[in-house]
């Protein structure tokens, strides 16, 4: 009797498991990759920190190099990294031999985040996201088993077409500005998902001042992964990180340049969140325009803007 229990609690424990993942079911190994790597259909990208590595370093077989500034954002807009249009994504998928039936594998060296922005501009613009496939772990997981090539890679042009931006996905600084600054509206939570130093003011990047917009919390998106194995970590872990905001709530999300944001919107979907936005521009936005307010320290808000 005991062990029939016992055995029923384990199923009952894998089937448990079974579904925390299935809501990360973007998530696939280096062994999903190589029984598809071969088939036409499967579009394999990379966004490295360093693109030069894409060379000298290698990259998996069949993949095409994503420079993550000059493709993933707005060149002509300031800051850089605002969305870029669905024509000139749409334009650059097609560079990169996407199709409208086609499986994208996004990897890179950095946890995931870099991959996430792909990730969400995708969704932005209507593609497939049954489709896209996000390798955890990159290189580290793929290197394993396999080996890494340096031949560049030139796809046959695509044919993708994508549909108007989902203005349920994103919000602009006068959103945040208004929302959260001047109305406090209870249902919506600014999230900040840079570096806890860079929250509180401690250290300056890429933007002339430090320190963070009123009224946002700190919850570092790069915590949800492991730096060694690349990987993400666990649903129950994630879960435990976003524990102080309540699934009802609308998110507004930022980070500097739109990576460590994606990344946490893609944590918080997986979760099962079913309002989260993103600040176009973020904090190299915020951070350089300087008639915005800004709130150095620990807390949410200073003195000037406690109620």
């Amino acid at each position: 009797m005991k062990s029939l229990t016992r055995a029923w609690l384990l199923l009952g424990l894998l089937f448990a498991s079974r579904l925390a993942f299935a809501a990360a079911d973007f998530l696939v190994d280096a062994d999903w990759l190589s029984e598809r790597i071969d088939d036409p259909k499967t579009v394999v990208l990379e966004t490295r920190y360093y693109p030069h590595r894409y060379y000298t370093v290698g990259h998996i077989p069949g993949a095409v190099q994503v420079q993550r500034f000059r493709d993933l954002g707005d060149n002509n807009a300031s800051p850089l990294m605002r969305f870029p249009s669905k024509d000139a994504f749409e334009k650059t998928l097609r560079r990169w031999g996407v199709n409208n039936d086609s499986t994208i594998v996004l990897y890179d060296d950095s946890r995931t985040a870099l991959s996430s922005r792909v990730y969400f501009l995708l969704q932005l613009y209507g593609f497939d996201m049954s489709r896209v496939k996000l390798l955890n772990g990159g290189t580290v997981d793929w290197t394993n088993f396999n080996e890494l090539e340096k031949t560049p890679v030139t796809r046959k042009p695509g044919n993708v077409t994508l549909k108007p931006a989902n203005k349920n996905l994103f919000v602009e600084w006068t959103d945040v500005y208004s929302d959260v600054l001047a109305r406090r509206d209870p249902d919506i939570v600014l999230l900040d998902a840079r570096p806890h130093s860079h929250y509180t003011g401690e250290e300056i990047k890429h933007a002339v001042r430090g320190g963070h917009i009123p009224g946002a919390i700190n919850i570092v998106s790069l915590d949800g992964t492991d730096g060694q194995s690349q990987t993400w970590k666990s649903p129950q872990q994630l879960a435990a990180m976003y524990q102080s905001i309540p699934k009802d709530k609308t998110i507004y999300i930022y980070c500097h340049d739109g990576f460590r944001m994606g990344l946490a919107f893609m944590q918080l979907k997986s979760l099962g969140y079913s309002h989260v936005k993103l600040y176009n521009g973020g904090w190299s936005h915020w951070g350089n325009a300087l008639t915005l307010p800004v709130v150095k320290g620990e807390k949410p808000y200073d003195e000037n803007f406690e109620l």
